[in-house]
């Protein structure tokens, strides 16, 4: 096998990666020793370690790859981890950087779910628990040879039935449907979903209001009760109020702001 030394002068030259059949070890040792360069600011070493382990990135990201989320974005995910693994990892350690990439990668993956991924806020802990619901459901199936119930799925998650609940509503959130989709996905000429539900009703809003002015202006006479009505109600102008009851203009005008001062008190009041 070609040893990976620089050699004895001028600047390294990219050197042949130990081939599968030199072996873990012999490939361990060549990943430390382009880790170390890399570390020490060379480029071509941290890009030979990029394209050795860009496959191992792809794998994990088709793992995390669900219906709706494009695999090219969560392998620009993963490629941000192996990355992170790169610049965080020690050389001096003796594990194979391949145990120190698959955490990092995973974490870079599950963050983007947890951040970027849900239509509705869902609270951190349980992102990560419907994040991982999935696999582990696909993991017992195979073991079992059925669906798993919710006590076994509780059980390998180490989490209460409750929990894992919560995670199979959770997963609901992750996408949002537009309400301009067609219920009948084999007639898209037709109503969207938004037409099987309600509308704001604005007049349960107006009876409450009305309500609410009926009981404050028990507090008014007679009189005042009678200026409100025609001037919000029939919308008189403050002069013809004056004809209709025998009093000035500035004397109309005068009891309808006292007596909307006094509505106002007693709405602070209530």
């Amino acid at each position: 096998m070609e040893h990976l030394e620089h050699p004895a002068s001028g600047a390294s030259a990219p050197r042949a990666y130990p081939p599968d059949s030199d072996g873990r070890d012999a490939r361990t040792r060549a990943d430390r020793h382009l880790l170390t360069r890399a570390h020490a600011g060379d480029q071509q070493a941290r890009e030979q370690l990029v394209q050795r382990f860009l496959p191992l990135a792809r794998q994990l990201a088709r793992r995390y790859h669900r219906g709706g989320e494009a695999l090219d974005d969560l392998t620009q995910v993963a490629s941000l981890g192996l990355l992170k693994a790169i610049d965080r990892f020690d050389p001096t350690r003796t594990t194979a950087f391949s145990s120190f990439a698959v955490p990092t990668i995973l974490g870079e993956l599950k963050r983007h779910f947890r951040d970027k991924g849900w239509s509705v806020r869902v609270p951190r802990d349980l992102q990560e628990l419907t994040v991982r619901l999935e696999p582990t459901t696909e993991a017992l199936s195979r073991e079992l040879g059925r669906m798993p119930t919710l006590a076994e799925l509780a059980k390998r998650l180490d989490v209460t039935t409750e929990q894992v609940l919560e995670a199979r509503e959770a997963a609901g959130a992750y996408r949002a449907v537009s309400l301009d989709r067609p219920r009948d996905d084999d007639d898209e000429s037709g109503d969207g979903i938004g037409a099987s539900f309600g509308v704001e009703d604005t007049g349960f809003s107006e009876a409450e209001d009305a309500a609410t002015v009926a009981y404050l202006m028990r507090v008014l006479t007679e009189r005042e009760r009678e200026v409100l009505r025609l001037r919000f109600s029939e919308d008189l102008t403050q002069a013809e109020i004056g004809e209709r009851i025998g009093v000035s203009q500035m004397h109309v005008s005068r009891i309808i702001r006292q007596a909307i001062g006094r509505l106002r008190e007693e709405a602070q009041q209530a």
